[in-house]
Parts: C-alpha cells; sequence; structure tokens
C-alpha cells in the first residue's frame, strides 16, 4: 500500500496557499514537507497539525492506495 496526498495539494491550490504558508501556519518542519511531496510516509503528528490548521479530517487530505 501506498499514500497519495493529491488531496492536499487539491485543498492547498483551493485556498490559495503556498507549501510554505502551510509549512508555517501548521509548524511542520520542511523535511516533513518533502516527505509529503513525494509521497512518502510522515508520523501521524505531522497530518493531524495539518488538519488542524485546513480544519478539515485526515480522509480529506490523505488516500490510501493498494
Amino acid at each position: 500500500m501506498a499514500v497519495n496526498y493529491d488531496k492536499l495539494w487539491a485543498i492547498l491550490k483551493e485556498r490559495e496557499m503556498l507549501k510554505t504558508d502551510l509549512i508555517k501556519a501548521a509548524k511542520i518542519s520542511t523535511n516533513a514537507m518533502a516527505k509529503l511531496g513525494k509521497n512518502e510516509d510522515v508520523r501521524v503528528g505531522v497530518l493531524v497539525k495539518i488538519c488542524e490548521t485546513l480544519d478539515c479530517k485526515l480522509d480529506d487530505i490523505v488516500e490510501i492506495e493498494k
């Protein structure tokens, strides 16, 4: 199984936010953002911070692919 963060990028585009805006607002590391950009696994805590910042649920930003 693999993760896909295309939903996250769509939300950022819809809200006219840059990745750097999300890094600052959610207080996540650039390393975590780099992993997200490569569809790599990140800590759940990072995803929680993003969800809290964007006021959304986990399944709004992450898709699990078989």
